[in-house]
């Protein structure tokens, strides 16, 4: 049986999970057990050279190696137990303070240089803790430290002598400070990269949309009118499928639709009651469109309407409905006997001429629709 190809997408989904974040937290636990691993290879050696002992170093290898694999299931289903990640992050730096105190008592001369391992403990916490939970990790790494060296050279003045303790706590301390605070600037730093990022997506949305929408109405505009007929070109072009011949025998239609006297809303109540009719007018017209159909604001009172794959009694099927509809609107402000109108001119797009063609034979059928008394449809 052939292996499958996606076997190694599954046993990563496996060990890794699927989702960015869980991925994320355990890429950073795959950093830690990298680094205990390379702690009690160290302390092995030490071992070895007899600078530790090696029953209490090989139970502390073993301690710190069973803790990495919790720390994975932990993570690993961090969902079902519903741990937080800030949680996960504290207990694991509590952990590796636990381990490097142990350390310490067995390190003999070389306990001074294990020490670095926990500035490196705090350096991680800025990846998932806020600036004040790392300054206090960094206290109470100081504080259980400082303990353990002083009971040490308590116990053992001549194998820890308090002023090489003392200076060795000193150095551990400035050491852990300075990193709990550049690690708390680092936080801030992302955190406010992290919300421009945010600004930044939401301003190109917006931007996104102010390019392709009208503002007034939500339909598409002009400019974004263009693109959707230059794509409707392009699917229709032969060659491509979608073209003559692969439609049912139907073509395109495209129809300009002007709203009747709309200069006498305008003169008579105001171009704020104007808006309003062309936002009721949208949103009438476009309840009758099919699934893709595309209406657009063209300009002023205006529209273009795009009817891909639809014969010319098709198109003006759609084109009578919205004007039924259009004609059933009440706005309030009107006067009661007005109706709301529009005059349309539709055209059926020839073969595979451009649409602005269409677009052109539609306009001169609008206009002989306004000259024939409004409220009509012509076809071109």
């Amino acid at each position: 049986m052939k292996p499958s190809r996606d076997m190694p997408g599954t046993a990563s989904a496996a060990l890794f999970g699927a989702e960015p974040a869980l991925r994320r937290m355990l890429n950073y636990w795959a950093a830690t057990a990298l680094l205990y691993a390379a702690s009690i290879t160290l302390l092995a050696c030490q071992v070895a050279y007899g600078y530790a002992p090696a029953a209490p170093a090989m139970l502390l290898a073993s301690v710190a190696g069973a803790g990495v694999l919790v720390f994975y299931g932990l993570i690993r289903f961090s969902a079902q137990f519903k741990l937080a990640p800030e949680l996960l992050a504290v207990l694991q730096t509590l952990f590796a303070i636990a381990c490097t105190m142990a350390a310490y008592t067995l390190a003999g001369p070389l306990r001074a240089a294990l020490l670095t391992m926990m500035v490196v403990c705090i350096a991680f916490c800025a990846f998932a803790l806020r600036p004040r939970q790392s300054l206090l990790l960094s206290i109470t790494a100081l504080v259980g430290l400082g303990g353990t060296m002083w009971r040490l050279q308590q116990i053992d003045p001549l194998g820890f002598p308090p002023a090489v303790e003392a200076m060795t706590f000193a150095y551990l301390a400035a050491a852990l400070l300075s990193t709990a605070v550049l690690t708390g600037e680092m936080t801030k730093l992302r955190q406010s990269m992290k919300l421009k990022k945010q600004d930044l997506l939401q301003a190109l949305d917006t931007i996104r949309t102010l390019a392709t929408v009208d503002e007034l109405t939500a339909l598409a505009n002009r400019r974004h009118m263009h693109e959707v007929l230059r794509l409707e070109e392009r699917r229709q072009a032969p060659g491509n499928g979608n073209g003559d011949g692969n439609n049912g025998g139907k073509g395109s239609c495209v129809a300009l639709l002007d709203i009747d006297f709309f200069k006498q809303v305008n003169d008579r109540h105001g171009h704020a009651l104007g808006d309003v009719v062309l936002r009721e007018f949208a949103a009438a017209a476009g309840a009758a469109l099919r699934t893709r159909d595309t209406l657009a604001r063209w300009g002023g009172e205006e529209f273009l309407l795009l009817l891909p794959d639809a014969a010319p009694l098709e198109a003006r099927q759609v084109v009578e409905r919205m004007r039924e509809r259009v004609r059933a609107m009440h706005i309030d402000g009107l006067d009661p006997e007005r109706r709301i109108t529009f005059s349309a001119g539709l055209a059926e797009r020839r073969g595979g001429e451009p649409f602005l063609e269409a677009i052109g034979r539609a306009d001169k059928a609008l206009y002989r629709a306004k000259a024939a008394g409004r409220d009509r449809i012509e076809m071109a």
